[in-house]
């Protein structure tokens, strides 16, 4: 039963994605660099803010003197 719903909501997503190409024409390309230009811009973002996170904790268990294993 959970694939049908699945295979369900992955049809209405095409059929979306359909009306949406024919309706933008040629300017659905810019629409979809537009969309994952900002996805990677935000995804990119979020890894450097949990990168220099993970440094600040690093550094201040360096300076208390209890350095922690690297996972």
């Amino acid at each position: 039963m959970r694939s049908v719903l699945y295979f369900l909501l992955f049809l209405i997503i095409a059929l979306m994605v359909t009306v949406l190409a024919a309706i933008l024409g040629d300017e659905g390309a810019w629409y979809f660099s537009w969309l994952i230009g900002t996805t990677m811009l935000v995804l990119i973002s979020a890894a450097g803010g949990a990168l220099l996170d993970a440094q600040e904790e690093h550094a201040a268990a360096e300076t208390a003197g209890t350095e922690r294993k690297p996972l």
